[in-house]
């Protein structure tokens, strides 16, 4: 499958989930990655105008769940989240933040990854390691 076919693809399976709700969109993948950018607006921001350090961590998780489900044989497997950490290190009031999910670990029964997380400017705004369990389909 082309490549922008396949990214339509993905951006197309998150309608009506807090993906598209707050406006991620994946950008670019890779074997061992996965990209995606967010709005820094009135969706993802708190109340002092500054990125909601939540919406960082619905990043995170999205792009590393997404890029997880890459590995794995849909017929008979699924991820899901078993821990994530993210330190946010920088604000960003407007503009995107973009996320690169890269893989530190895909086993049988788990997938660790690292997402960074920068603005517009290249400069880093959060750090999180998500750890996913792959599960069967029952």
């Amino acid at each position: 499958m082309e490549k922008q076919s396949a990214l339509e693809k993905i951006n197309a399976f998150q309608k009506n989930t807090m993906t598209e709700h707050i406006g991620i969109e994946i950008t670019d993948f890779g074997n061992d990655f996965l990209s995606g950018k967010m709005p820094v607006d009135h969706r993802t921001i708190q109340p002092y105008g500054l990125l909601h350090g939540g919406a960082s961590a619905v990043l995170a998780e999205s792009l590393g769940s997404i890029a997880g489900s890459m590995q794995i044989n849909h017929e008979t497997q699924g991820v899901v989240g078993v821990e994530i950490n993210c330190n946010h290190l920088r604000s960003a009031r407007d503009g995107w933040v973009h996320g690169k999910a890269t893989q530190v670990k895909i086993g049988r029964k788990i997938q660790v990854w690292n997402i960074e997380i920068k603005n517009d400017d290249e400069k880093l705004v959060c750090v999180s390691r998500l750890t996913l369990a792959v599960i069967e389909k029952s």
